[in-house]
């Protein structure tokens, strides 16, 4: 998605949004997603939107200056990505899969079995509670921490090396809600190795996740989904600083 193309369009979308147009088209199925091209949550709707096959309108927010719509909608966390669906918002990137996963036919993102359904939802809140946490510490870790963080760090993705296993996708042959929330790894870690200049996701160290990342960003449904590399590393060097992970708010 063209950042400033998605700018130019986010007026008009949102003058149409609170029209009587808009309200009368209520009745028909309508998705709307407000959301920041940089952001790895927000890519996460957009991926599950993508493999699901559904149209959406999608609005670009400006973190520094949050729209009056999205804060309606999301008046709690006053964040990114909220999915609005037919006149009803959902806020949180994992929850919002759910509710896609549920909504609407199409390409599986959770299992069908219980117990690989639970499984699933253990490591997408282990990637959001654990890895993200831990990433930030080791990018971010002041010299003396440093090395602790980067241990603590490769720690977890230990965890994730073990579990991807000699699988193609976590979610087995095909893609699915690990996957989706693991982009931050797939695609997004690889920015922030560069920026901070701290390698973590080495072949020679977690090969069998590196494989992994590989598969996924270049599986058809991602890669078209994914933001410029070049753009997304001068934005987060402009907007973050060197040593941070969090494109969103």
């Amino acid at each position: 998605r063209d950042p400033e193309r998605a700018a130019s369009e986010n007026s008009a979308l949102l003058t149409w949004i609170n029209s009587k147009d808009h309200l009368s088209s209520i009745m028909a199925e309508e998705v709307l997603l407000f959301g920041l091209w940089a952001s790895p949550f927000s890519r996460r709707v957009e991926m599950a939107l993508k493999l699901k096959g559904i149209q959406y309108k999608y609005f670009e927010e400006d973190i520094t200056n949050k729209s009056p719509t999205l804060l309606k909608h999301n008046p709690i966390h006053k964040k990114i990505p909220v999915l609005v669906h037919n006149g009803k918002p959902i806020a949180e990137s994992q929850v919002i899969l759910e509710y896609i996963d549920e909504t609407w036919e199409g390409h599986p993102i959770l299992p069908k079995d219980p117990y690989e359904r639970a499984n699933a939802r253990f490591w997408a809140k282990f990637i959001d509670e654990k890895y993200l946490p831990g990433i930030r510490n080791a990018l971010s870790a002041e010299e003396k921490q440093h090395e602790n963080a980067v241990k603590e760090a490769c720690e977890v993705l230990k965890h994730l090396e073990n579990e991807i296993g000699e699988k193609k996708y976590f979610g087995g042959e095909a893609i699915g809600f690990v996957d989706i929330v693991a982009n931050i790894i797939g695609f997004w870690l690889g920015i922030t190795e560069e920026i901070s200049g701290t390698k973590l996701l080495t072949r020679e160290e977690f090969p069998k996740l590196s494989n992994w990342a590989d598969v996924f960003v270049s599986s058809s449904g991602i890669k078209e989904n994914l933001p410029p590399r070049d753009k997304l590393i001068a934005y987060l060097r402009t907007r973050l600083g060197t040593r941070s992970t969090d494109a969103s708010k």
